[in-house]
């Protein structure tokens, strides 16, 4: 495993057993690295498009499916919040952690509140329709957005 995937994973496992997003600090902590390697992954996972940076390229804002700020998407599980970057992402989390738990969103169209519980299994049935405004081509213009 290269030490940027090892950087990576340190990334997602953190936001899965915490629901917060890791500093590079404390990912050279974890990993028993210097910080400078793991500054360097950092770039690299951010310019690859493994991670989104806040402004000052440090702060994650994203590592899919997990956002690190709050959204009004989540998924509660385990006594965590995860906060999701979309309603879609909100449905990547539990798939992701492997477990069940509760999913709250919002209709964007109609600004109505969604909740949907999801067992271990998979979610329950339910009518809710995913639609993106922006062609998938075109989420990478702007990321935060989509």
């Amino acid at each position: 495993m290269t030490f940027e995937t090892r950087v990576r994973t340190a990334i997602l496992e953190t936001f899965a057993a915490t629901g917060d997003a890791p500093s590079p600090a404390a990912v050279a902590g974890r990993l028993g690295s210097f910080l400078e390697p793991v500054l360097a992954a950092w770039n690299r996972l951010r310019e690859g498009r493994a991670i989104v940076t806040g402004e000052d390229g440090i702060a994650i804002r994203m590592a899919n499916p997990f956002s690190g700020i709050p959204t009004e998407h989540t998924f509660e599980s385990a006594g965590v919040r995860y906060y999701a970057n979309c309603a879609w992402d909100a449905l990547g989390i539990p798939a992701a952690l492997g477990r069940g738990g509760t999913v709250r969103s919002r209709c964007a169209h109609s600004g109505e509140s969604l909740l949907l519980e999801v067992a271990d299994e998979g979610p329950e049935r339910c009518d809710w329709l995913f639609h993106s405004l922006v062609p998938a081509a075109h989420w990478w213009d702007d990321i935060v957005f989509t």
